[in-house]
């Protein structure tokens, strides 16, 4: 029986505590986790390693999510599948984060779980 290729993981996030608990899960369910604490590190991991799915925060210092939500899209239109993940409540930014082309929003705090199953249902679709 054939094993379907593992999926890479982009998680880019500032906050460790956040970074660790959702790679941690990423990890217990087979992908490939890669990580970035910065906009500007997102992008260059984006670039090199090539990952099926990038989970990106929003608010971050430096380059801010929707930057490196703009310039992956700007270089792939639908690869890889972006979920945003963001503290930020003004509803405003679910749709301009969809406008510019994520796939898929959770506001902080979210169930890890959720996070899980909007992933593989999206990597479904997409691969």
């Amino acid at each position: 029986m054939n094993q379907p290729a593992q999926h890479r993981v982009l998680l880019v996030d500032d906050d460790d505590a956040i970074l660790e608990v959702i790679s941690t899960a990423f990890s217990h369910e087979g992908y490939i986790v890669l990580e970035a604490r910065d906009g500007s590190e997102a992008l260059v991991r984006a670039e090199r390693d090539a990952p099926d799915l990038v989970v990106l925060d929003l608010v971050m210092p430096g380059r801010s999510g929707f930057a490196v939500l703009d310039r992956i899209r700007q270089r792939h239109s639908t690869h890889p599948v972006i979920i945003v993940v963001t503290a930020n409540t003004d509803p405003r930014h679910e749709q301009f984060a969809h406008d510019r082309g994520a796939n898929a929003f959770f506001r902080k705090p979210f169930e890890v779980e959720t996070l899980l199953k909007s992933a593989a249902n999206l990597l479904a679709i997409d691969g």
